[in-house]
């Protein structure tokens, strides 16, 4: 495709100062390879700053994540806070250990010291969930997490949370996007150097000072400390080079937990993720080297967590002794379960409690909750959601918060952040396996006590990657063609209902008057209350799929989802196929 004159005056921006020597002549390099497919991809569009922030490819230009599209995001940012009328405004910093996260953060800091908003910022990588608590407990406005969670190697991302801990939600989201948007080029940036601003004191280093209390927040999350003690469990554990690794490990030994394995390859922050093809703990490959230890020392679980520890994944050894991988749904019931019932028989389970998730995840989670009692709120995906009905429940004192999670491996069980936190689910599933192996049980047969108790529940997602401007098109495309024309069976099923939360009005929870925002979202409830629930994904470039089903038994279970996928996923995988190739 040839470059437009709108690219073209991009491109003459691009490579000239103030953008420096590095970025001017790898765009120079592209024009004289007369790679217009490239310099497309990298101009023809802006990278969106959308309601969770940033994620994009490594590389200069507009649509790519570097420190130019930093910098005039951060001016966005500090435009609003400087315009909500807060006094004495200051900001937090945290990054993972992906290429130029640091480096990203440092100009993130720049920017705000220089726009007048005492910054802090930690001196090494550090959790996500580590720099939701701090945004409260330092009284900061706004804080700032540079991280593309458990993307490949090659992207980079900027989220922004407000000042109650949580990622930007209405109102906040649109009108930071809107301040963002009116900074048009670098030059209307506003930035001294780091240094300055450090000698200044506008610019803070940060680390014991948070991770302290942070630890001793996740410490006191632990209901059965005496289980931990008397427990030889033996346990696996690997950050696959995040974060993770700098406050777990000192968790666990805090906890008492004797003897844990840890990944040595995988201790140590790697921007390249050298040992796993991608570093997200869903996948069995990121595990692959966790379960080989776990194989030879004799272990019985592998805990690992993505590169900015938000997010959680286990595999547990069967009768067997072969290890599985467990699912980011059922991870979830089983911690739901296990703080649900010993909170219950300790009698420190609240009778105003309540249980928040995502339309996503699996109505196992539901089930659970309910029969504790408990009130039930699904929410849109993204755990910013859930972390806004932890606000509301303490502004109106309705409800006490018990648990919270989605089916991308993401937990909380406490109030200390308002966002997931893979330290905390760590300790949650490690102090449960302690239980249960004093009682001679493990994770698989606790699990199996769940599916008997309430229903052989399982999920499958299915992604389809359509990448580049192309792909979004495409993916528009697919989810226009799913409203205008409704399957009226799937897989021989009649579908009764389709929810459509881009269109209806759907509330969280029963005889609630809250509405969730519109979402691009499509879900379809068939005659034997299985599901099938389309969306974007918000943070890659692919278009997901989630199929929902109850059986009898596993067999059952597994034999309707197949089924499912069979009669709904070729149609659309071949459509997209097409359309991309054309």
């Amino acid at each position: 495709m040839p470059l437009s004159e709108v690219i073209l005056a991009k491109i003459s921006e691009w490579t000239n100062p103030p953008y420096e020597e590095d970025c001017i002549n790898e765009i120079k390099e592209l024009l004289s390879q007369n790679n217009e497919k490239e310099l497309n991809e990298r101009f023809a569009v802006e990278l969106e700053f959308g309601t969770g922030g940033l994620r994009g490819i490594i590389r200069n230009g507009t649509n790519g994540m570097n420190k130019y599209v930093v910098a005039r995001a951060t001016q966005g940012l500090a435009n609003y806070v400087l315009a909500s009328g807060e006094s004495d405004p200051k900001a937090v910093i945290a990054y993972d250990s992906r290429l130029y996260s640091k480096e990203f953060a440092m100009e993130a800091a720049a920017v705000l010291a220089s726009n007048g908003i005492k910054t802090y910022i930690f001196s090494e990588m550090r959790p996500t969930p580590e720099l939701s608590y701090a945004v409260r407990k330092l009284g900061c406005v706004t804080g700032i997490v540079i991280t593309a969670s458990h993307n490949p190697k090659e992207y980079n991302g900027y989220k922004v949370y407000w000042k109650d801990g949580g990622q930007i939600v209405p109102p906040h989201d649109e009108n930071i996007i809107r301040e963002v948007r009116k900074v048009e080029k670098i030059t209307d940036v506003k930035k001294s150097s780091f240094e300055s601003n450090l000698k200044n004191g506008m610019i803070q280093w940060i680390d014991s000072a948070i991770d302290e209390p942070y630890i001793k927040e996740i410490l006191s999350l632990v209901i059965l400390p005496e289980e931990i003690k008397k427990s030889n469990v033996k346990i696996v554990f690997t950050p696959i080079h995040g974060t993770g690794g700098t406050i777990i490990p000192k968790v666990l030994s805090s906890l008492g937990f004797s003897d844990i394995i840890y990944v040595q390859e995988q201790m140590k922050g790697d921007p390249y993720f050298s040992t796993v093809r991608k570093p997200n703990p869903e996948e069995r490959d990121a595990l692959d080297m966790g379960i080989s230890y776990a194989q030879k020392h004799g272990a019985d679980i592998v805990i690992a967590t993505d590169p900015d520890a938000d997010r959680m994944g286990i595999a547990i050894r069967d009768k067997e002794g072969n290890f599985k991988v467990i699912s980011g749904n059922h991870i979830g019931a089983i911690i739901e379960y296990y703080v649900l019932s010993m909170k219950k028989e300790k009698g420190i389970l609240p009778s105003n409690g309540a249980v928040v998730k995502t339309i996503v995840t699996t109505d196992l989670q539901d089930a659970i909750a309910e029969s504790f009692s408990m009130k039930v709120f699904n929410v849109l995906t993204g755990f910013k959601y859930i972390g806004e009905k932890i606000r509301e429940f303490e502004e109106t004192g309705d409800y006490t918060y018990v648990f919270g999670g989605e089916e991308s491996y993401g937990y909380l069980m406490g109030t200390y952040a308002r966002d997931k936190d893979a330290v905390a689910a760590t300790v949650a599933i490690a102090e449960c396996c302690a239980y249960l192996k004093n009682r001679g049980k493990t994770l698989v047969d606790y699990l199996n006590e769940i599916f008997q108790k309430y229903g052989y529940y399982d999920d499958r997602n299915v992604s389809i990657d359509a990448e580049g401007l192309k792909g979004a098109e495409v993916i528009a495309e697919v989810m226009k063609n799913l409203r205008a024309s409704s399957p009226e069976k799937i897989s021989g099923l009649k579908v009764v209902k389709v929810i459509d939360y881009k269109n209806d009005t759907v509330h969280d929870a029963p005889g609630s008057s809250k509405a969730l925002p519109k979402s691009n979202v499509i879900k379809y409830i068939l005659e034997d209350h299985s599901t099938v629930t389309v969306r974007p994904s918000g943070t890659e470039p692919k278009i997901k799929f989630y199929f929902s089903a109850r059986g009898k038994d596993m067999k059952e279970t597994d034999f309707r989802l197949t089924s499912l996928i069979n009669g709904f996923i070729p149609e659309i995988k071949d459509f997209i196929s097409k359309r991309i190739n054309e």
